[in-house]
């Protein structure tokens, strides 16, 4: 659904629609943010995903009336290439972190075997530096203020990995929205009886992109996928059962459907707006994307 164009820097109507950057190393999500915002002279940008200012690569950004579509994105899996280092553990399970201890590196062992025996269903402990939230307040803020900081865990599922260079420890990972991969590297180190830290991450897919398609944040223009792209999830309704003139104005609709929630299109493809089940066969918007 929809077309793809290339947004120039000097262009001055609304950039409404998908980017897909390659994020810099050394850059928080939210500086990409704001470079686009100066860039395209516009606020509306967000994200699906944050990226850890230390990684690199696919950061799907939502533009324009693209960004009232991220409360309907479903939970996305990814993919990474990591590179684990051994020998010393930090507070943030990354390069930037302080060291808190450090061991001798015990090279025995085969990553491919251990590597494996984290795929599936993994119970995994968030790092302590992370905007995970617990009782209303962010593990790093615990961290900060130089308090014990709770252990937090989550259900995430490891769905395969793969040795890239077994001297260099590095690999890729398929995974659920919301793993940790530096917790991973973490984890991973201490089952070999090492303590250990990621050393570098790229990531690679996100929201259905993939790093084929990502380009550089300092591109002198960029492509901008159909805000439809990232909605292809939704069913959308039958045409024929809504009167468009009702859907601009946000009222309610009737339709026959089995679905709760639908994607209204316009004879040209073009997304108008989410509509949520209210009761029967009636639906109420959720989102207008006029």
């Amino acid at each position: 659904m929809g077309t793809v164009i290339a947004m120039k820097e000097t262009q001055t109507a609304s950039l409404d629609g998908i980017l897909v950057i390659d994020k810099p190393a050394g850059m928080t999500s939210h500086d990409v943010i704001a470079t686009l915002r100066r860039k395209y002279r516009q606020k509306k940008f967000g994200h699906t995903g944050t990226l850890d200012p230390d990684a690199s690569g696919v950061l799907v950004i939502l533009a324009g009336k693209a960004a009232k579509c991220l409360q309907f994105l479903p939970d996305t899996d990814k993919e990474y290439i990591a590179e684990l280092a051994l020998g010393s553990e930090t507070d943030t399970d990354d390069a930037s972190g302080t060291v808190v201890r450090t061991a001798p590196v015990n090279r025995d062992f085969s990553l491919d075997q251990e590597l494996k025996k984290f795929e599936g269903p993994l119970h995994q402990q968030v790092p302590t530096t992370s905007a995970k939230k617990i009782a209303g307040r962010k593990l790093m803020d615990y961290q900060r203020k130089g308090q014990e900081v709770p252990a937090v865990y989550t259900d995430v599922t490891i769905y395969d990995t793969e040795v890239l260079d077994e001297d260099d420890l590095r690999f890729r990972v398929s995974c659920s929205s919301g793993t940790y991969i530096r917790a991973l590297c973490r984890d991973l180190a201490r089952a070999t009886g090492n303590c250990g830290h990621m050393k570098s991450l790229r990531r690679t897919r996100a929201g259905g992109f993939t790093l084929e398609q990502a380009e550089p944040l300092h591109a002198d223009c960029h492509t901008v996928h159909p805000i439809e792209r990232v909605l292809e999830t939704i069913p959308a309704a039958d045409s024929a059962q809504v009167d468009l003139s009702d859907i601009r104005n946000g009222r309610h609709i009737r339709l026959n459907t089995p679905d709760d929630r639908v994607l209204v299109l316009d004879s040209d493809g073009h997304a108008l707006a989410v509509y949520d089940r209210d009761h029967g066969d009636v639906f109420a918007c959720a989102r207008g994307l006029w």
